[in-house]
C-alpha cells in the first residue's frame, strides 16, 4: 500500500477513535460505553447533551397489550388524559400515566409501524411513523430512551442505526441520520372518558408491571411539578423566554415551516377559536375535565388542565365556523352538532370527521427553546 494512502486512512481512523472518546468529556453526565454512534456526525454542539442514566434506563413498551372500555373504565381514572389515535377505523389510547415511567410504545396499527413517545418535563406528548427511508435504505426503527435530555427534552435512539433523535421535534441530532426528520403523525390528547365517549370500540394501552419508580401507575413522581410558578425544569438551564410563564401549556401548529402557538389560558376562555395562519384555516376545540399528569402525587387529586384539539376547519371544500354550545360545538353554517375528537354526531355533516392537525401539547419554556420564532397568539 502507498506510504501516504496508510498515514491517510490511520489518521481518520484515529481521528474517529479520539473523537468518539472525546464524546464522554463533552456529554454532561456519564456517557454510556456500549453508544457505538458516530459522534463526529452531528448537527449540534455535543455539550448540549445531559446525561442521567444508562441508556434504556427507562423500559419502553414494544407491541403493547390493550384493553376495552369495560376493563378500562375500572382500571383508569376518566379524566386522566391519553394520547390517542386512529387509523383506517381503529382508535388506541396510551395513557400519560403509563407513558410518564417508560417514555416511549413502540406499537403496529393497521400494518403502520409507529412509535407513541412522551416527555415528562416538557410534556410533550408525540407520535412518530416508525418507517423511515434513507438513501434507498428502508428502516422500521425501534425506539428506545437514551438517558440523555437535550433542552429538557429526552433524547431517544433506535436501534437500528444508533441515531440519537430530538422527541420535541423529531429531529436526528447525532450518527448516521443526523439531520433528518422523523414523519409525524396526527393524534389527540384527550381524557378516557373523550376517548371512549368518540371511540366505544377503541382500547387502550395496559400494563400490568409495576413502573420504573416500584410505583403503582396513578401516581405522579413530579409533584407540583407543573405549577405556574415554577420556572421550567431544573435540567433547563437556557434562559427561559418570558413571553410566557415557563409552565404555560401550549399547542401549536406549523404551515410552511413556520410555527404558531396557542396559549391554554386564552383557549379555555374563548372555548373556540378560529384562525387563519398563513392560509391554513384551523379550528381549535377547548373542554375542561381533563386533569394533569404532573399535579398531585396522585393524579386523581390533580387540578383540571381541559382538553385542547386541533383540527383543519374545511369540510368538503368548504370553510365552517364553529362556536361551543352546551360542551360540544356547532358550525355556524349548518348547525351540525361536532365532539372534541372532530366527529360530528348531529346535523347534516353527520359522520364526518374534521382532518387532525398535526399538534401536540407542551410547557412553553420548552416549546419556545427549540422554536423561539414562533407566533403567540393574541
Amino acid at each position: 500500500m502507498n506510504i501516504k494512502i496508510y498515514l491517510t486512512n490511520f489518521l481518520v481512523i484515529l481521528l474517529l477513535v479520539v473523537f468518539q472518546a472525546n464524546a464522554q468529556k463533552f456529554v454532561r453526565g456519564k456517557f454510556d460505553p456500549r453508544w457505538k454512534t458516530d459522534t463526529t456526525n452531528t448537527i449540534v454542539n455535543l455539550r448540549e447533551f445531559t446525561s442521567l442514566m444508562p441508556r434504556d434506563g427507562f423500559e419502553v413498551f414494544n407491541n403493547p397489550g390493550f384493553i376495552n372500555r369495560e376493563e378500562a373504565l375500572n382500571f383508569y381514572f376518566k379524566f386522566e388524559p391519553v394520547i390517542a389515535i386512529e387509523i383506517e377505523g381503529e382508535a388506541r389510547a396510551y395513557p400519560l400515566n403509563v407513558l410518564t415511567f417508560h417514555e416511549i410504545a413502540n406499537d403496529e396499527i393497521k400494518g403502520i409501524p409507529i412509535a407513541v413517545t412522551y416527555c415528562p418535563l416538557c410534556n410533550a406528548g408525540i407520535v412518530y411513523d416508525r418507517r423511515f427511508k434513507h438513501k434507498d435504505k428502508e428502516y422500521v426503527f425501534d425506539f428506545a430512551v437514551s438517558g440523555m435530555l437535550r433542552k429538557s427534552d429526552m433524547v431517544m435512539w433506535d436501534k437500528q442505526t444508533e441515531t440519537w433523535w430530538q422527541q420535541l421535534t423529531g429531529e436526528g441530532l447525532v450518527g448516521e441520520l443526523s439531520g433528518e426528520m422523523l414523519n409525524f403523525l396526527p393524534s389527540l390528547i384527550i381524557s378516557v372518558e373523550e376517548f371512549f365517549s368518540s371511540y366505544p370500540d377503541g382500547k387502550i394501552m395496559l400494563s400490568h408491571k409495576q413502573n420504573n419508580y416500584g410505583r403503582t401507575y396513578g401516581s405522579n413522581p413530579y409533584h407540583n411539578y407543573d405549577s405556574l410558578g415554577n420556572q421550567g425544569s431544573r435540567f433547563f438551564d437556557e434562559e427561559v423566554d418570558d413571553r410566557l410563564p415557563a409552565m404555560e401549556r401550549v399547542v401549536d401548529i406549523e404551515n410552511g415551516g413556520a410555527y404558531k402557538i396557542y396559549p391554554f389560558k386564552k383557549i379555555r376562555k374563548k372555548k373556540v377559536i378560529n384562525d387563519d395562519f398563513k392560509g391554513k384555516q384551523i379550528v381549535i376545540f377547548y373542554a375542561g375535565k381533563t386533569i394533569s399528569v404532573l399535579d398531585k402525587k396522585n393524579i386523581e387529586d390533580s387540578h383540571h388542565v381541559g382538553t385542547v384539539t386541533v383540527f383543519s376547519s374545511i369540510v368538503d371544500g368548504k370553510r365552517l365556523t364553529f362556536k361551543p354550545k352546551k360542551g360540544k360545538y356547532i358550525d355556524l353554517e349548518t348547525e351540525s352538532v361536532w365532539e372534541i375528537t372532530g366527529k360530528c354526531v348531529e346535523g347534516s355533516y353527520k359522520g364526518k370527521q374534521l382532518v387532525t392537525e398535526v399538534h401536540s401539547n407542551h410547557f412553553a419554556f420548552a416549546w419556545l427553546a427549540f422554536h423561539p420564532e414562533s407566533e403567540i397568539f393574541e
